[in-house]
């Protein structure tokens, strides 16, 4: 029997989530959820229902899983432990300083519901966090290191687009490569955060408008900008479409430690990401761990969880036996 699974918003990473369940055999798509009108909405998936948000609590029966695909500023923290009251539920929260507050919340509709909740899904937060929970855990005397890009930030981009006078933008995080090779020789570097990672912004503006303020706001904007080096282009519409129309991202974690009686010996532990698309990519992870989700409730666990506390056989499609005789 196939794993029913439901996509709650039809953006980016819901288009990415339902690409996915097609290269997963053991998954079915039957229904995407929308805000928008179900007529307006157009799916891949010929064998799966279009229907209104509100539609959700009628499929309780019908579905295994339901993926969330909202943004973490206002949509999941309410919406995950909304649906994890009637639902199986994954999302991908990656507003890192808040995720504490959000496991709490989702833990307690779910325990209540007897339902599993599986947080914070994607690649950071999510397999970048696994990576340093491992190499953290080998290498106990050491420092960390992640590096972000080259790519682009959605959520940086959106706050380019939120400005006055500006009509579309794209913005890519990109590390500064001498940190990066600082890191891979050991060294041990100190980095501000203006020392790790720089940021470029293309963008189009609106007919008149003043692009000396528009990109000093862009430079001062706190929390996004302010503490990087950034470097504004001004484009033109085509050239934007032309050259930056595609969601590329990747990055790096790196732990540099030492062993040995007197710390002797020294090791780098590196991984590394280098993807076309951003939520293509993320969508893979969040339908692995949609199929752990199912698994796990049926075993009867309930609660939130995190990648931190999903065993790997439970991502893979792979029998326990299968992985012991090919992966192990």
């Amino acid at each position: 029997m196939s794993i029913r699974i439901g996509i709650l918003g039809y953006g980016n990473l819901g288009r990415g989530v339902e690409c996915a369940i097609k290269h997963n055999p053991d998954m079915e798509l039957v229904a995407v959820f929308t805000r928008r009108d179900p007529k307006d909405v157009t799916i891949l998936t010929e064998t799966a229902a279009v229907c209104r948000t509100e539609e959700a609590k009628d499929w309780k029966d019908k579905i295994d899983v339901l993926i969330l695909c909202g943004g973490s500023a206002t949509d999941l923290p309410v919406q995950t432990p909304e649906y994890a009251s009637m639902f199986n539920v994954v999302d991908s929260f990656d507003t890192h300083a808040r995720i504490p507050e959000h496991f709490a919340n989702v833990d307690a509709a779910a325990k209540s519901a007897g339902k599993v909740g599986i947080i914070s899904v994607g690649w950071d937060p999510g397999m970048f966090s696994l990576n340093r929970m491992y190499a953290n855990a080998v290498l106990t005397e050491g420092c960390d290191y992640t590096f972000w890009g080259k790519g682009v930030s959605q959520g940086h981009s959106d706050a380019v687009r939120r400005i006055k006078g500006v009509k579309d933008a794209k913005q890519y995080t990109i590390p500064v490569e001498s940190a990066l090779e600082s890191v891979r020789k050991g060294e041990n570097p100190k980095l501000t955060t203006r020392e790790k990672h720089t940021r470029e912004c293309f963008v189009v503006l609106e007919e008149g408008a003043d692009a000396a303020r528009v990109e000093e706001e862009i430079k001062t904007m706190p929390n996004y900008f302010s503490d990087y080096d950034t470097t504004v282009h001004f484009i033109s519409e085509e050239e934007l479409k032309r050259d930056h129309s595609g969601i590329p991202h990747g990055g790096f974690v790196l732990r540099s430690g030492k062993t040995g009686w007197n710390n002797e010996n020294s090791h780098l532990i590196e991984y590394s990401l280098k993807l076309d698309s951003n939520p293509e990519f993320t969508s893979c992870v969040i339908v692995a761990y949609a199929r752990a989700a199912y698994r796990m409730a049926a075993e009867g666990q309930t609660g939130c969880r995190t990648v931190f506390d999903v065993a790997p056989a439970y991502l893979s499609a792979m029998s326990p036996e299968e992985l012991r005789a090919s992966m192990l």
